[in-house]
């Protein structure tokens, strides 16, 4: 899940492990959990924030192969992974309590720096597409 601000400033994590690897939110199903569902929880024990009817799901996954760093959360059998891609708008920053199990800092970054912090391509391409969405918004006759 990407959150961003009006004013394009992106929330960025730097997880606790593997050292350096920031990233938006991020998170797994539990059994039986849809994708909206999921993403609302995960906001939740991220950030400490609700998305108060603002999760926007982009209707978009990516589907990669699971990283080393990774791999003992899966079954011996998994070898991808299918990621479901949820934007945040939010007005502005917001005091963010982070999870110190899962991230050690925070930044608010904007979109062309958020998207060149980025660890993973999923994660980089998912900001870049707002960045291009914007440019367009804003290129566009009235």
């Amino acid at each position: 899940m990407v959150i961003y601000t009006e004013q394009g400033e992106v929330l960025m994590l730097n997880r606790t492990r593997p050292k350096g690897f920031w990233q938006s939110v991020t998170g797994s199903l539990k059994w039986g959990e849809a994708p909206r569902a999921a993403a609302a929880r995960e906001l939740y024990e991220e950030t400490g924030l609700h998305h108060g009817g603002r999760l926007q799901d982009a209707r978009r996954f990516e589907r990669f192969p699971i990283l080393p760093a990774w791999r003992s959360r899966f079954a011996p059998s998994a070898h991808y992974n299918k990621e479901h891609l949820f934007y945040l708008r939010l007005p502005s920053k917001r005091l963010i309590r982070l999870n110190p199990a899962e991230h050690r800092e925070l930044r608010w970054l904007g979109l062309s720096q958020a998207a060149r912090k980025a660890s993973s391509w999923t994660n980089r391409n998912a900001i870049l597409r707002l960045l291009n969405s914007r440019a367009g918004m804003m290129a566009s006759p009235v």
